[in-house]
């Protein structure tokens, strides 16, 4: 007897003890800190990683594809009328982007490397041949424009010149001239007054097969928080293009990669070479990518905000204090001058004013929005979309009869959307360690589930030792036979 009620209250103090230590484990996330702990080692840029293998040399597919807005009034936009567009496409690539030349520096704490890309055409993607002609802005021939327009003479040279040459504003050309570049007849022509003039233009002329320069990334070996956080670009820490030091800041990674244990109320910085500045992305909501879950981060449209909603964008009007309005980005100053305005596609969170000023612009969140789906654990890229479009800024000048009577219009003349989906091999390795953290992590439940059992073991035993047997007389029958 006395051994019987022994057991049943060691029950009762284990039942507490589990009680107790499982509610302390989920309080002081002891499992959690340390399986954050363990993945914090693992994801270094360093020989011999997963981190710097997949960094190295991304093994899942990158698709990049053009939609091109083909002009279908030209000679009615001459004459001052709203332009017209439709949009073409997609032409889709298929995009190689490995690191090269990688040097360790500094005990390993950072690491140098280039980025080459390389784009082959994948015709079953795509809605037609790089043969297919489109009609749009003659960007050349603006860019020239736009540079000799307060020249005392020159323009009337030019200007005469184009006319012979049965030059104008738009001009038609295939996707692949336009893409990656065609000899124009114009800068031919300039290229005697100016021999360093490169007489080749392309909207992305020189970047197939080829890279935008060195980057400096910490490794994270010092701070996970610094995994493929860049320190340099072409060796410098910031820019110039810019007239403020916070607009001229390189902040971030180069948005192929993320430190791991990501939360849902911090800031992802990247910084985009295309684009000639940095940018930031908020969390907005969960999602789930092939059975693994992510956070999905945005920018959000402060980012591309004038100044009078951002004031921090001040310094992205040039020359100082031109601002053309929210949602699009001058960027000029590093493209050798050219007239060039970035966007969102569609102007996807501008100003209502560049969308109604050209027909044929259906701005919509779910085609034209930039999107970044990570899992947080381990800051992996689940899936992405880099989605920008290229304009030109496009006006009358009186010194050239080729602009005619045309609005003054930032004209879209290609969109770009660069995505990846996590791959197959890829989702197999992290699944394990997706389930090897929903183990640790419930380990302190089960804790407190198990102490909860033998809590209900513990109180039905007490019950049942608290009952009378009754004495033999009362267990006796009351009639007997």
């Amino acid at each position: 007897m006395q051994l019987k009620s022994c057991c049943i209250y060691s029950t009762g103090v284990f039942a507490v003890l589990l009680l107790v230590a499982g509610i302390s484990l989920v309080l002081s996330g002891v499992f959690p800190h340390l399986l954050q702990s363990v993945v914090k080692k693992e994801v270094v840029l360093e020989n011999g990683t997963e981190a710097f293998e997949g960094w190295e040399n991304p093994p899942a597919p990158i698709y990049m594809q053009f939609y091109f807005f083909n002009v279908t009034n030209p000679q009615e936009v001459l004459d001052g009328e709203r332009p017209a567009v439709s949009e073409v496409g997609p032409y889709t690539y298929r995009e190689y982007r490995p690191m090269e030349e990688v040097n360790f520096l500094d005990n390993g704490t950072k690491v140098a490397a280039v980025n080459p890309k390389t784009y082959i055409f994948q015709h079953n993607m795509s809605q037609g041949p790089e043969s297919d002609l489109i009609r749009t802005v003659n960007i050349p021939a603006m860019t020239v424009m736009e540079k000799f327009k307060d020249v005392p003479l020159i323009p009337n040279w030019i200007s005469a010149y184009m006319t012979s040459r049965g030059e104008g504003l738009f001009t038609t050309r295939t996707v692949g001239e336009l893409l990656w570049g065609y000899e124009d007849g114009l800068l031919k022509m300039l290229k005697h007054f100016k021999p360093d003039l490169d007489v080749v233009f392309g909207l992305f002329y020189k970047n197939n097969a080829s890279n935008d320069g060195e980057y400096v990334f910490f490794t994270g070996k010092q701070n996970y928080k610094d995994f493929a956080r860049l320190d340099t670009w072409n060796d410098k820490s910031s820019l110039s293009w810019w007239t403020t030091d916070e607009c001229n800041m390189i902040n971030g990674t180069n948005g192929a990669s993320f430190h791991p244990i990501i939360t849902k109320n911090e800031t992802l910085y990247m910084f985009s070479s295309d684009l000639c500045r940095s940018l930031y992305a908020e969390y907005v909501e969960d999602v789930t990518v092939k059975g693994i879950p992510g956070y999905r981060f945005v920018p959000p449209s402060k980012v591309f905000a004038n100044l009078t909603v951002n004031p921090a964008n001040a310094g992205f009007c040039i020359p100082a204090g031109n601002c053309l309005g929210s949602g699009v980005l001058n960027v000029s100053l590093c493209k050798q001058g050219a007239p060039i305005i970035m966007s969102s596609p569609h102007f996807y969170q501008a100003d209502e004013k560049f969308i109604q000023d050209i027909f044929g612009m259906k701005p919509k969140k779910e085609q034209h929005q930039t999107i970044i789906d990570i899992n947080p654990l381990t800051g992996i890229i689940l899936q992405a979309a880099k989605r920008l479009q290229v304009n030109v800024f496009v006006e009358k000048i009186s010194t050239f009869s080729q602009t005619g009577n045309v609005r003054t219009v930032v004209f879209p003349v290609v969109y770009l959307n660069e995505s990846v989906v996590i791959n197959d091999d890829s989702v197999k390795k992290l699944m394990v360690i997706v389930r090897e953290q929903n183990v640790v992590v419930n380990i302190p439940f089960m804790v407190i589930g198990v102490g909860m059992l033998l809590g209900g073991i513990f109180m039905v035993l007490m019950c049942r030792k608290k009952v009378p047997e009754g004495s033999a007389a009362e267990r006796q029958p009351l009639l007997s036979s």
